[in-house]
């Protein structure tokens, strides 16, 4: 039930610059856009942690996924799946906003409108795919034997929040309505980057085991 040492190395270090980039992210987000603080700063910003977040998150993933097959196999690729897919689509959705503020263009059709993300409508992927990913290949984790401890509780918690918040963003729309905004603060300022920094040195002490 150990996964590759030197893996979980390299998915350690990615877990924890997740974590520190979520925090960044949301800093950035809640404070910079949606309170109108900075704007311009923070759409470069959110953009660029979101893009680079998602990148790390795969690497995550994929370290859990080693853990979780050994509970079924099946469930495992099936969780997996949906968390590289929310990471791959953090990562096309703040690529794509990184290249709408480095380049702005001549007229932006989706925000005039206030039409969602082609890509992630909504966060479909950035929060539905990877909570549900997240989720399942945690209790999986746990399933197996591994991190039965207050991260594998906590990664559950997260994985079921920003699953959550997905539905508030959908069916309520406004990110300052004060329950998505809180279930984001919630999430993104303190129980995302207290996990996924607990993950990568959990990692890092399973790698030297």
């Amino acid at each position: 039930m150990s996964g590759d040492p030197e893996y979980d190395q390299l998915a350690g270090w990615a877990a924890i610059l997740a974590g520190i980039g979520g925090f960044v992210y949301s800093v950035a987000f809640i404070v910079g856009v949606v309170l109108g603080k900075s704007p311009d700063l923070g759409r470069s910003v959110s953009s660029t942690a979101l893009a680079i977040g998602g990148l790390l998150t795969a690497v995550v993933a994929v370290a859990l996924f080693q853990r979780a097959r050994e509970a079924s196999a099946p469930g495992a690729f099936l969780a997996v799946a949906f968390a590289l897919f929310g990471s791959i689509g953090a990562a096309i959705h703040g690529g794509y906003d990184l290249a709408n503020v480095l380049h702005p263009p001549l007229a932006d059709v989706l925000a005039t409108n206030e039409l969602p993300n082609p890509v992630d409508p909504r966060g479909l992927l950035t929060f539905a795919a990877a909570g549900t990913g997240l989720l399942t290949l945690v209790w999986l984790v746990r399933r197996a034997g591994e991190l039965r401890n207050w991260i594998g509780l906590l990664g559950l918690v997260v994985g079921a929040l920003l699953i959550l918040i997905y539905l508030g963003r959908l069916i309520i729309l406004s990110p300052t309505n004060p329950l998505v905004a809180g279930l984001a603060g919630l999430t993104g300022f303190i129980l995302s980057p207290i996990f996924y920094v607990g993950l990568g040195l959990w990692l890092r002490s399973r790698a030297n085991l």
